[in-house]
């Protein structure tokens, strides 16, 4: 009689979005890896998009170059070369669509699954997870979808993406009128002849307020508001390894102080700039830097940088393409973008429209404006108390994923191992994506992003290699007709 093969160890990645598949591909390149079931699970119908490179009927444009958006680090160039088998012409620092990154995102993880060893098993499900269970520490986790199935994973990797932005009590009396749009990305195609508020003054909305009039007919007015009414300067050419030698140093030194830490950030700009370089290369010395200083300043220095310097550090740190900043500067001068620095106090809706109510910054006056539209341009909310996805509620509910203090994401260990609400960083449960900023502090671009995937595959790999328990893959059969 033939033995029943054992189970291959399995491996489930939530999400298939940048951050799910670029680990996808990684982990199909880990040929020291034993075998192993890859299980990648997208309820959306395309891998490797997300809401960042989704398909849509605008080209928006990525805003890093091109020279500098490899989903691979030991090929800097990788995109780069992507692009120009279309379009040879396209250099270093031009900005491309994010639809075609996308594209690039999808080829390389077909690329990783041709070429990937064939004791490594890839599979795809097209599903929504709504819950992961754990039954005791030491055991294998389920995986719960949405049409009721499941399966049983040795190790699975959260890799959800960007929640919606957050709800703003200031929106209640019309959270449920059409005149309100919460997600950015599902406004109609133009804002024909309407008077329109954007929400928020950072990327989304220049991606918005710029697309409303290229679509065609557009807006008769766009207002923004933020309560510092600051608008992302454009990205230029810039030596992004162009700082002193004890630029490290210094910042370290600064981080148990949140004074000291701006001033020292002042002092490597001007150094910069007194070579004849450009403020932009401390912004991108401190991104590098950035993870290790959070983790040494003291929690309420964290507060105190997040009240007082977190608007000005995001403005600087996302920026533009030249040509979208020519394209915001041009309808501010002609009157159809109005930015405004002030809060949002209030909102109602009439037969006239929406009546926004809004107190500028450093007034105690009221203003109110008359629109058709309000369009939530806030942002992604990644505090986990918030988010109400079926998932995380109940990865929150049954303990097994606890958010951070600041409300800045969840709380992880190394390579992004998930703490439960006992602070036990279990080997089988993973985290990857912008929430990584509880502790990380810079974990939204591409490449930070990309170097945490890189660093959790090998991660993984080595878990699998080493620990016995985790590998034997006896827990690790698949039910996909019933839970």
């Amino acid at each position: 009689m033939r033995a029943t093969p054992e189970p291959l160890p399995t491996i489930a990645i939530v999400g298939a979005g940048f951050s799910g598949t670029v680990l996808a591909a990684c982990l199909l390149r880990e040929a020291a890896m034993p075998p192993t079931r890859i299980v990648l699970i997208e309820r959306a119908p395309q891998l490797g998009r997300g809401v960042a490179y989704a398909r849509r009927d605008h080209d928006y444009l990525l805003n890093v170059p091109a020279g500098r958006m490899s989903a691979d680090s030991s090929v800097p160039d990788e995109f780069l070369q992507y692009a120009r088998r279309a379009n040879p012409a396209v250099s270093p620092e031009d900005f491309l669509p994010r639809a075609l990154y996308g594209d690039y995102l999808d080829e390389r993880l077909s690329v990783a699954r041709r070429e990937a060893p064939l004791h490594l098993q890839f599979e795809h499900l097209h599903a929504e997870v709504h819950a992961v269970r754990r039954w005791r520490r030491e055991a294998a986790l389920r995986v719960e979808l949405a049409d009721g199935s499941a399966l049983v994973a040795d190790m699975v990797v959260l890799a959800v993406g960007n929640a919606q932005p957050a709800r703003l009590p200031q929106i209640g009396a019309i959270e449920q009128h059409p005149a309100y749009v919460a997600d950015p990305w599902r406004v109609p195609s133009a804002f024909a002849g309407e008077r329109v508020l954007l929400i928020g003054t950072g990327l989304t909305m220049v991606d918005i307020a710029t697309a409303a009039w290229e679509r065609g007919e557009g807006p008769a007015v766009i207002h923004a508001v933020s309560r510092h009414g600051l608008v992302p300067p454009r990205q230029t050419a810039f030596r992004p390894d162009a700082l002193r030698a004890d630029g490290e140093a210094v910042l370290l030194a600064a981080a148990p102080s949140t004074r000291r830490l701006v001033s020292a950030v002042r002092e490597l700009v001007a150094d910069a700039e007194l070579a004849g370089g450009d403020w932009r290369e401390a912004v991108s010395f401190v991104r590098k830097v950035a993870p290790t200083v959070w983790q040494r300043m003291p929690a309420d220095e964290r507060r105190r940088f997040l009240r007082h310097a977190r608007s000005y550090w995001d403005v600087h740190r996302h920026r533009l393409p030249a040509q979208n900043l020519r394209r915001v500067e041009s309808l501010r001068a002609a009157g159809m973008l109005q930015v405004h620095a002030a809060r949002l106090v209030a909102t109602r809706a009439d037969a006239d429209g929406v009546h926004v109510t809004l107190r500028p910054r450093g007034s105690l006056e009221r203003e109110e404006l008359l629109v058709d539209r309000v369009v939530n341009c806030t942002g992604p909310d990644f505090d986990l108390r918030r988010l109400n996805d079926p998932l995380w509620r109940q990865l929150r509910e049954d303990g097994l994923a606890v958010p951070d203090e600041l409300g800045l994401g969840l709380r992880t260990g190394p390579h992004g191992a998930v703490f439960d609400r006992e602070g036990w960083p279990g080997p089988r449960l993973f985290y990857l994506g912008p929430m990584l900023r509880a502790d990380h502090w810079e974990a939204t671009a591409a490449l930070e992003l990309r170097d945490h995937a890189e660093q959790l595959a090998a991660r993984l790999a080595a878990q699998l290699s080493d620990n016995p328990a985790l590998a034997a893959g006896k827990a690790a059969r698949s039910d996909r007709s019933s839970p």
